[in-house]
């Protein structure tokens, strides 16, 4: 095993230094299929020094200004840049992300800093009078704080970019900051580290700690413990679920599973929807909450949006992930690919159509085309997360309604039509917590909120909006 991509990676932050552990994750590079970094595994006892640093610095962290927080999210995001060509290298190798989309990754990691550094200029306040009898000559000033200890619980398919998105918001706030990443892919998480602690030199003892480690061994320390203020987590529902139930009273911000439909009226542009249908699947392999996981087109459309979804695949191949054209990778797991694996057969076994692909080798599953999907088979109802295009025919709008608002996700959905009257009809009856009109789900860098309903998740990600979620509304009245 070579030498770490990040210097201290075998080491965890606590309590303003860099602090070594007794045990280790050995992490798999996706690549070379061997191992090509340790990253520190923080014991029971680990968590618990990190809650007691962080809770210690919640009063100094109240001290700083916002100018002070401005800078320092500035800073960072100077030295993500600085780290560019190195993060994005370890992004490939730690989640198998081919090397345009992990430049693309890190891009946007820098870029989240940065509007961070925006929104905590903003938050300067308010003046409020009194307006109602009795309260002539009232005075109030109206003050935003922080609400104390973040942890934030991020995920191994956007290890930097979803990490930026939870960190940034918190620290610009005013919060203390633990950061517990995906066991799967920790080292950008550690490099971010590195470059968090040398951006901000000033930044109180404890009010930042990295704490890599299992969820199994550490997670209900972290997320149980009555000191932490809110939680942000990025994963899947089951996840989400099992923190919910073990943090008590705490601000609770997460974006958990989808399985977003993508409904194609009969008046749509079908070079556009599939063209949305088919990127919107394959990226990452499909390893996205946000991914369309299932194509309901119409009856009359079917099989002309089959076609062009098909011969839009030749452009997507499985290739080496340092080519400039490779669009995808591996998955992140033997267990995630027997999972895809396990729906496409599942699929198959009840009518569906297997057009191309369905061929597997270890964690690579080829980019996968499935029509006349049955609405009982289980790829319609539940989260893939792989490189699968599933077409389900509908009769009418009712029917793409009640199959793209069946069972317990909603996250996204997309709509492809150019009656303006029926997008926005079908947008209003949709059960999730965004809808694309004639486009695969899409939220940019944060200024676009992003969440779900039922059981996507809690709260809204987006810079200014996750702020919101971490901070506290005070009135001063005079």
């Amino acid at each position: 095993m070579a030498a770490n991509p990040a210097s201290n990676a075998e080491d965890l932050y606590i309590e303003g230094r860099w602090t070594p552990t007794t045990d280790h994750i050995e992490v798999t590079d996706l690549v070379e299929g061997t191992a090509f970094a340790r990253v520190a595994a923080a014991t029971p006892a680990d968590a618990e020094e990190a809650l007691s640093a962080a809770a210690e610095a919640e009063s100094a962290m109240r001290d700083t200004t916002v100018v002070q927080r401005a800078n320092w999210m500035t800073a960072i995001a100077d030295g993500i840049e600085e780290r560019k060509a190195e993060l994005a290298e370890v992004i490939v190798r730690e989640a198998g992300k081919p090397i345009s989309s992990a430049r693309g990754e890190v891009d946007s990691a820098a870029e989240r800093f940065r509007r961070a550094a925006e929104e905590a200029r903003q938050l300067d306040g308010d003046y409020v009078e009194g307006t109602t009898d009795g309260h002539e000559g009232w005075r109030a000033i109206v003050k935003k704080e922080p609400i104390g200890t973040i942890l934030c619980i991020t995920p191994y398919n956007y290890p930097l970019s979803t990490t930026a998105l939870q960190v940034a918001p918190a620290l610009a706030a005013g919060n203390s900051v633990i950061l517990k990443p995906a066991s799967k892919t920790p080292v950008s998480g550690a490099i971010l580290a590195e470059i968090i602690v040398e951006a901000a030199p000033d930044l109180p003892d404890g009010a930042f700690g990295f704490v890599p480690g299992r969820a199994s061994e550490i997670g209900d320390v972290l997320s149980g413990d009555d000191r932490l203020a809110g939680i942000a987590l990025t994963g899947s529902t089951g996840a989400g679920k099992h923190v919910a139930s073990v943090s008590g009273m705490v601000e609770l911000h997460m974006e958990l599973g989808g399985n977003a439909p993508a409904i194609v009226f009969p008046d749509a542009d079908l070079d556009e929807a599939a063209g949305a249908a088919t990127a919107g699947s394959l990226k990452y392999a499909g390893q996205r909450c946000s991914a369309v996981s299932r194509v309901l087109a119409h009856e009359a459309v079917h099989d002309d949006l089959v076609a062009r979804i098909d011969a839009n695949m030749d452009d997507w191949h499985v290739g080496d992930l340092f080519d400039e054209e490779t669009k995808l990778g591996p998955l992140i797991s033997e267990s995630q690919a027997d999972w895809v694996e396990e729906l496409i057969d599942d699929a198959v076994e009840q009518g569906a159509t297997l057009v191309r692909g369905g061929d597997r080798d270890g964690r690579t599953i080829e980019p996968t085309l499935l029509a006349d999907v049955p609405q009982d088979a289980r790829i319609v109802d539940e989260e893939q997360f792989g490189p699968v295009v599933a077409v389900t025919t509908v009769a009418d709008e009712e029917e793409a309604l009640s199959v793209a608002n069946g069972g317990d996700l909603g996250l996204d959905a997309s709509v492809f039509t150019s009656d303006y009257d029926r997008a926005m009809r079908v947008a209003d009856r949709l059960e999730a917590g965004g809808v694309r009109i004639n486009g695969a789900p899409s939220h940019g860098l944060g200024d676009i909120p992003f969440g779900g309903v039922k059981d996507s998740g809690i709260g809204r990600e987006g810079i200014g909006y996750t702020i919101e979620s971490f901070v506290e509304t005070k009135s001063i009245v005079l």
